[in-house]
């Protein structure tokens, strides 16, 4: 672990607290049967906490109180496992088509202790018959894409949050109308945990403002 990992770490730990022995638990699995199992590579073992667990983790700060919450396209499961040990009022299902990857999810939720309020939906997101408050996806598809698959999933007055890189300004504008059509209102970027990692984590949010429009219907 390098020190700027330690130093996130101890930044993460600090703000929460409750949450340490399962965040730590989750970088040991990651860093060990996540390495092997190839949903981390051998470059991610030394910056798991900077890159990967607390850039999830302070998404949480944009999660209602009491909700539910899906994570598409879960892999490793990041954001989902992060953000459901440092919120324990919400309950999470982690969307993942691959088998190998949702084998994993499902063992590290049975690991962590998480399978009260935490399942495994082995799926395609488009294909899955969930409904929630709040979705999540990390490192999936461009905007447009991302947002057809995810928009569905949300209950209207919902949200969708997208961590995204240095390129989401111009993912919204390129995705702009099918963001219209699928019914999400004024999208915004917002950067959060600026306290805890550097740089800080974009997300972009879209709230769920209706139906979508079907195609063709102006």
């Amino acid at each position: 672990m390098t020190a700027d990992d330690l130093a996130v770490r101890a930044a993460l730990l600090g703000r929460y607290p409750d949450a340490a022995a399962g965040l730590d638990e989750f970088v040991g699995i990651l860093g060990t049967d996540g390495l092997t199992r190839g949903l981390i590579g051998p470059r991610e073992v030394d910056r798991l906490w900077s890159r990967h667990v607390a850039n999830s983790a302070v998404v949480e700060e944009l999660v209602p109180v009491d909700c539910s919450l899906a994570d598409v396209g879960s892999g490793a499961g990041l954001p989902g496992l992060p953000i459901a040990l440092v919120r324990p009022d919400i309950s999470v299902v982690l969307i993942e088509p691959l088998l190998r990857r949702s084998t994993f999810l499902t063992e590290v939720v049975e690991r962590l202790g998480l399978a009260d309020r935490v399942s495994v939906v082995r799926g395609r997101a488009e294909e899955v018959k969930v409904v929630t408050d709040v979705v999540t996806a990390r490192a999936v598809a461009p905007m447009g894409r991302l947002a057809a698959w995810t928009l569905p999933l949300v209950t209207l007055g919902g949200t969708v949050l997208a961590l995204k890189g240095d390129n989401a300004a111009a993912e919204l504008a390129e995705a702009s109308d099918e963001l219209e059509r699928l019914g999400g209102g004024a999208a915004e970027i917002i950067m959060v945990g600026s306290e805890i990692v550097d740089p800080p984590t974009t997300v972009v949010r879209i709230v769920k403002m209706k139906s979508p429009r079907r195609a063709g219907r102006r």
